[in-house]
């Protein structure tokens, strides 16, 4: 009786999201070869469901200190909302996540010009990046700790970006309360290095999608310095200390105490301290929580950099279960390189060769505050 439950709820699930059909649907089917799907991963209460398109996570759910379960993560009502869109609502995004001064960069003495989708800038890969293709499903288990592998082939010349790559992305339920997002990319062609910089783009509101702003959460981030950006929202090439600014958030503080004194509010790329707690680089990246709901999220990484994002150009879009997604309403913590490095020598270096493999890991951890 229990396998036939979640069985049915796992179809409607499915179904209310098809719901886009239409223009959108064929528009889908335009931009690339594949079929749409589905997939739940869950344990108890705890559950997920991502999509192949552009590998995005389209909802967490889990339950608040009362025991109501919401989902905690924006997204659009029906799945053609996700066709060409800018809010890059869970999406998994590159090939180059953040921006790319210019549209341009040149290695081993070659320049190559990118699609310029922000301005004169490229933004997460361009206007057809990796949230806006096909993801072939991999591998899928299912069980206590079920898990789902994606994986897509960027085409050399795809958004002007050098070189064939191979992308694979798992998302994987840990254990109670707790998945992992695992990234992994490997240049193809031998004679074409190229910059390689995903993030994963879920916006998150600890209250429940579409239950007012995120301007209240509690946000601590373990960094002491950030890359200060220009009018454009590239960085300067500085990196500067946090202590004594709005940016300092190494003691919980709520977004919306200081938010006026950033322009246009938080969107900008922290400098993650320490070397990480094992061999592999992995560390507490960011603490968020939020009084009413009592739910509280850990972020652990193994990147140098975390975007912090507070949801500045959401303007009323229409999301799941007839929520209005106002502007604030959701924050990003995108773990990353540093945005533009293919400028910046300074920066870590984010080109990779043939026979070298990019890995970027993510850790999520819930649980509720103690009274």
């Amino acid at each position: 009786m229990a396998t036939s439950m979640k069985t049915v709820l796992l179809w409607l699930v499915v179904v209310w999201w098809a719901g886009g059909g239409g223009a959108p649907a064929d528009a889908m089917r335009k931009q690339g070869k594949g079929t749409l799907g589905y997939y739940e991963l869950r344990r108890g209460e705890f559950s997920m469901v991502v999509t192949n398109w552009g590998a995005t996570i389209l909802s967490v759910r889990l339950p608040d200190k009362n025991g109501r379960i919401d989902d905690v993560v924006l997204g659009y009502k029906k799945i053609g909302g996700y066709v060409n869109d800018t809010t890059y609502f869970g999406a998994l995004v590159g090939r180059v996540a953040n921006r790319i001064a210019g549209g341009r960069f040149t290695v081993k003495n070659h320049p190559y010009h990118t699609y310029r989708n922000d301005g004169n800038n490229t933004l997460h890969g361009g206007h057809r990046g990796f949230n806006q293709v096909f993801w072939s499903v991999r591998e899928r288990v299912t069980g206590a700790f079920p898990y789902i592998t994606f994986s897509y082939t960027s085409y050399d010349g795809e958004q002007g970006f050098p070189g064939a790559l191979d992308v694979r992305v798992t998302y994987k339920i840990d254990g109670d309360y707790s998945y992992s997002v695992t990234m992994y990319a490997r240049p193809v062609d031998g004679d074409k290095p190229t910059p390689v910089n995903l993030a994963q783009h879920t916006y998150w509101n600890l209250r429940g999608h579409g239950r007012g702003t995120i301007l209240d959460h509690s946000v601590q981030i373990y960094a002491s310095a950030v890359t200060p950006v220009g009018a454009d929202l590239i960085p300067t090439g500085a990196v500067t200390p946090v202590a004594g600014t709005p940016f300092d958030f190494r003691s919980p503080a709520a977004p919306g105490a200081r938010i006026a004194e950033v322009p246009g509010g938080y969107d900008i790329n922290y400098v993650l301290d320490g070397a990480g707690l094992d061999g592999q680089g992995v560390r507490k990246v960011a603490t968020v929580s939020e009084a009413e709901s009592g739910r509280v999220m850990e972020l652990w990484g193994d990147q140098p950099g975390v975007q912090f994002y507070t949801g500045n150009f959401l303007k009323g879009d229409e999301g799941k279960g007839g929520a209005v997604y106002e502007k604030h309403g959701g924050m990003c913590l995108e773990t990353q390189d540093f945005p533009d490095a293919v400028h910046n020598p300074k920066f870590p270096t984010e080109i990779y060769r043939k026979g070298q493999v990019y890995k970027h890991y993510m850790l999520y951890k819930f649980s509720l505050a103690k009274n």
